[in-house]
Order: C-alpha cells, then sequence, then structure tokens
C-alpha cells in the first residue's frame, strides 16, 4: 500500500468508529432524529434477538422511543470492534462491515417515575451487533443493523416472556 491509501485507510476507520459510537450514544441519549440520520435511507435495524423487531430505521427508531421508557438509565459499552472494506461496483472501500461486541447495563423505569431512585443498573444484557456500512456523499452510514443478544442477567419474569 501506498502512504496515501495507508492515510485514507486510517481515516474511513476513524470516521466509521465514529459512526459506531455515534450509534450507542444516540440510543443511550434517546435521540432518535438522530439515530434515523445515521442510515442510509433504505437502512434497516433487526433487534429480533433480544425480544424486538425488524424493520426500517424509522420504524425501528420509534419502536425504541417507546421500549427505553421502561430503561431510564442505559449505556451500550461497543467494544472489539472487526472492521472489514468490501467494494461497491469495482470501488474499493465504498462499503464495510464491523462486528462489535456489547455489554449493556440499564435501570428499569421505577414505579414512582423517579428514575434517580438508583443509579446501579438492574438489567444487563451482551451480544454482538453486526454493522453494514456505506459510504455516501454525506459520509459512512449504516445500511443494516443486527443485534444478536447472547446473554442477559436481570428480574426473572415467571411466564419466561422477553422484556419488550
Amino acid at each position: 500500500m501506498t502512504q496515501r491509501v495507508e492515510l485514507a485507510t486510517v481515516i474511513d476507520r476513524l470516521a466509521i468508529d465514529a459512526l459506531i459510537t455515534e450509534y450507542a450514544v444516540t440510543v443511550d441519549d434517546g435521540d432518535w432524529d438522530a439515530y434515523r440520520q445515521l442510515f442510509v435511507p433504505e437502512g434497516r435495524a433487526d433487534y429480533r434477538s433480544a425480544g424486538g423487531i425488524e424493520g426500517g430505521a424509522a420504524e425501528v427508531a420509534a419502536w425504541l422511543a417507546e421500549t427505553m421508557r421502561m430503561f431510564p438509565m442505559r449505556q451500550h459499552l461497543v467494544v472489539n470492534r472487526r472492521l472489514e472494506f468490501g467494494a461497491l461496483e469495482g470501488d474499493v472501500g465504498d462499503t464495510a462491515r464491523v462486528q462489535a461486541d456489547y455489554v449493556n447495563p440499564m435501570r428499569f423505569a421505577d414505579n414512582t417515575g423517579d428514575s434517580d431512585a438508583s443509579t446501579e443498573p438492574d438489567f444487563v444484557c451482551g451480544g454482538r451487533y453486526a454493522f453494514s456500512l456505506l459510504r455516501t456523499p454525506g459520509g459512512w452510514r449504516l445500511r443494516a443493523v443486527a443485534v444478536r443478544e447472547k446473554w442477559r442477567r436481570g428480574p426473572h419474569h415467571p411466564d419466561k416472556r422477553p422484556l419488550f
């Protein structure tokens, strides 16, 4: 590789890393408008393995907005990011895939509506994300996000239904 190609790759890696971080922050902060902006217009997300839905970014953002109300405290820690560049129509580097592990401690809303009653998480889950990205004129955007929940620790529900 030439120095110029290596520098471009580093710049792309930093931009993709920032996008993945922004994804986690928008979910944690409940910024659903910003969440939708992270995706290409036809972008999709799949949360079925965690008891959620699969659909277009706008549909999933609306679902998350409703579902995440039960967790006023949440913090996605996205680690062990593995990045692979692909090609679109012969132009190397127009697509990328990221596989990243996550740990997500959250706190249920209490019955009084006081989210500050305790700061200790009472629900924690973990798994792996699969991100598919596309280089656009506006920068890197998400084409698809798939959540593969591997484990969870939290209150036991006698009927063993998913929490959401």
